[in-house]
C-alpha cells in the first residue's frame, strides 16, 4: 500500500526528535505528531536539564546503559555543535554516618556502570570546596553537568528536518489502527480538523501521555505493566543575593521515588532546589509557595544556613513514572511490540530521568529496533 510516511514518531519531545532526527538520518521518512503548539513542552522543558553520570540505576538496566552511552554521545554533540553546557560535576553528601554506606554502595554501582572518576571525600575537602555545605562525607561525579535543554531540541529538529523529516505541531492521534503493510493513524488539529495518516511503523514517544498511546493500539497497559504513575516535582528558587550559595550540582542521599530536593544551577548561575515527589492525578504545573518552609527544612539538612525566605516558587514538573507509591525499581520501557502483534510498534514508556542524558542513545536503539522497516 502506498504510504504517507515510513514512520510516525508520536511526541516531540526530546526522545521522540532524537528518535526521529535517528530514523531520518537513516534514510527512513519521519512525520513527527506533537499535539502542542511547539516541541518540548512537557516533561523536557520542567525538569533540571542535568547530564547525568549513571550512578543511581541497577548495573545491566536500561537506564544504567543508555545513560552511559546517551551522556558521551551528548556531550560530543554539545562539543560539535555549540550547544550551551557545562560540565560542572556533582557532589551526593552525607550529613551523618549511616548515609556514608549509602555513598559506598552508589560509589561501585556508578563505577560498574560507567560513571567516571568517582571518588570519596572528607569533611574537611567538603568545607574547602563548598564553604555552606555541612556534610560529613561526599561522593563526587566530575562527569555530571548541565545542558540547555531548548538548545539541544533545536539541533535535534534541525537534523531531523534536515534527512527530510516533518514536524507536525498543534497534532494529536487520536486514532490508530493496524492495517495492510503498517498503521492508520487519525490525528486531530488544534483546530479540530481530523487527518488520515498511513504508515509502517509508529514510534510512541508520548511521554505523560504514553500509556494512553499505548492503549489506542490496543495494548492492555494494565496486563503490559505499562500503566503510568504521573509523579509531581516542584523547584524554587535562591534568591539573588541570599547569604548561601554552591558551585556545583549538591544532592543528598536519594529516596525511593526520587533524588531527594538537591540543589542545581542553570547556566547563568541560578541555584534552584527540588524536585519534590508527589503523585498526581492531573497536570497542574502550579507550585504552591507555601511549600517553601518544607522545602527549607529539607535543604538545611546540608545547607543549614539556608531560610525560607530566601526560596521562591519557579517551576514544576511532572515526570512519567511507572513505579507507584512505594515501588520497587521500574526501567525504561524500550519495546517493539511483534510479540503483542503489533510488528513496527514501538513503545517508549516511563522515560523519566535519565531521559535527557539518554535521549540519543535511546534514538539510536529506536533505529535499531527498526531498520529491517
Amino acid at each position: 500500500m502506498e504510504r504517507d510516511s515510513d514512520v510516525v514518531v508520536i511526541g516531540g519531545g526530546v526522545v521522540g526528535l532524537a528518535a526521529a532526527a535517528a530514523l531520518a538520518r537513516a534514510g527512513r521518512s519521519v512525520l513527527v505528531a506533537e499535539r502542542h503548539g511547539g516541541f518540548a513542552q512537557e516533561t523536557t522543558s520542567r525538569n533540571s536539564e542535568v547530564i547525568h553520570a549513571g550512578i543511581y540505576y541497577p548495573e545491566g538496566s536500561l537506564k544504567a546503559r543508555l545513560c552511559v552511552e546517551g551522556r558521551d554521545a551528548l556531550y560530543a554533540r554539545c562539543d560539535q555543535l555549540g550547544i550551551p553546557h557545562r560540565r560542572i560535576g556533582k557532589w551526593i553528601v552525607a550529613t551523618g554516618d549511616a548515609e556514608i554506606a549509602t555513598l559506598e554502595r552508589l560509589q561501585r554501582v556508578g563505577t560498574a556502570n560507567g560513571a567516571p572518576d568517582l571518588r570519596m571525600m572528607e569533611r574537611a575537602e567538603i568545607a574547602r570546596g563548598e564553604p555552606h555545605v555541612r556534610a560529613v562525607a561526599a561522593l563526587e561525579s566530575p562527569a555530571t553537568g548541565i545542558v540547555d535543554g531548548h538548545a539541544l531540541c533545536l539541533s535535534l529538529a534541525a537534523e531531523a528536518e534536515q534527512h527530510g523529516a516533518l514536524i507536525a505541531l498543534r497534532t494529536e492521534v487520536v486514532a490508530i489502527a493496524p492495517c495492510a503493510g503498517g498503521y492508520r493513524l487519525e490525528t486531530r488539529s488544534g483546530e479540530g480538523e481530523v487527518a488520515a495518516v498511513r504508515c509502517a511503523a509508529v514510534v510512541n514517544a508520548a511521554g505523560l501521555a504514553g500509556d494512553a498511546v499505548a492503549a489506542l493500539a490496543g495494548i492492555d497497559v494494565d496486563a503490559r505493566g505499562y500503566r503510568l504513575h504521573p509523579c509531581k516535582g516542584d523547584y524554587f528558587a535562591l534568591a539573588p543575593g541570599a547569604a548561601v550559595s554552591v558551585r556545583r550540582l549538591v544532592y543528598p542521599v536519594p529516596v525511593q521515588a526520587g533524588l531527594g530536593v538537591h540543589a542545581t544551577l542553570d547556566l547563568g548561575g541560578r541555584v534552584r532546589f527540588g524536585p519534590d515527589t508527589t503523585y498526581v492525578d492531573s497536570l497542574d504545573y502550579r507550585v504552591d509557595p507555601a511549600k517553601a518552609a518544607v522545602f527549607a527544612e529539607a535543604v538545611q539538612r546540608y545547607l543549614p544556613d539556608l531560610r525560607g525566605e530566601w526560596l521562591a516558587p519557579d517551576y514544576a514538573g511532572i515526570r512519567p513514572k511507572l513505579a507507584g507509591p512505594g515501588e520497587a525499581f521500574r526501567d525504561f520501557v524500550i519495546a517493539e511490540e511483534s510479540a503483542a502483534g503489533l510488528p513496527g510498534f514501538v513503545n517508549l514508556i516511563g522515560i523519566e530521568s535519565p531521559g535527557l542524558t539518554a535521549s540519543l542513545a535511546i534514538g539510536d536503539r529506536v533505529a535499531e529496533l527498526l531498520a529491517s522497516l
